[in-house]
């Protein structure tokens, strides 16, 4: 009994903490669209998308022409591109990342003269970690049962919980970093403040002590 209940809260665990992003927006022509996915090292990502051309007649969106396509351009935290391709007016596209953190996707349209000035739906639906698996076509390959194949899942969530984990113990580290490195500029800008004033406040002494000693006051 205690196994099933564990079993569950882990189920119910790893479905909390899953990483589905999706939605859709609006772009014109030369438009470039860019979103910031916080992404663990060593992870997997999928985003899958589908463009629609505004039709002026209806005033509304159908199925766009294969001749519009989307470039979809990936940065890492260090501003390196790991991709940059064009692809059709719906499909998918894949990255892994190699160190963790802020990761910038963007998205604009492949401009052609016959479609200037258009303007374009874009849905866009981004996986991360185990979302990203296809389990039916692991379970053909792998001829895997229906319970080995959850099993496959739970470990492959549990990896993406650790690695989760472990991004952000790299963030609270990073963090720390700051405000240690911001303290100590603090501290020393108090103290060259300190200094100054004292610096300034002799300074005025002086000057007065010589003041009244040239009226000969003192």
């Amino acid at each position: 009994m205690w196994n099933s209940v564990a079993l569950s809260g882990l189920v119910v665990f790893c479905l909390a903490v899953s990483t589905v992003n999706s939605l859709y927006f609006h772009i014109a022509e030369t438009e470039r669209k860019c979103f910031i996915e916080e992404i663990p090292d060593d992870t997997t990502v999928i985003g899958i998308y589908k463009v629609e051309l505004f039709d002026p007649r209806t005033g509304g969106f159908m199925p766009s022409s294969p001749g519009i396509g989307m470039h979809v351009e990936v940065r890492d935290p260090d501003d390196k591109t790991i991709l940059s391709k064009v692809y059709s007016s719906e499909g998918r596209f894949t990255f892994t990342s190699h160190i963790p953190g802020e990761h910038v996707i963007c998205l604009y349209s492949n401009s052609t003269k016959w479609f200037a000035g258009s303007q374009l739906r874009v849905h866009l639906d981004i996986q991360v970690g185990e979302h990203a698996i296809d389990y039916a076509n692991v379970a053909q390959k792998e001829k895997l049962t229906e319970l080995q194949l959850r099993v496959r899942q739970l470990l492959d969530q549990v990896e993406q919980i650790t690695k989760e984990q472990n991004y952000q113990r790299y963030r609270e580290e990073r963090f720390r970093q700051t405000s240690e490195s911001t303290n100590q500029r603090v501290l020393w800008w108090s103290i060259a403040q300190t200094v100054v004033l004292l610096s300034m406040g002799y300074w005025q002494m002086r000057h007065l002590k010589s003041f009244f000693e040239a009226k000969k006051l003192v």
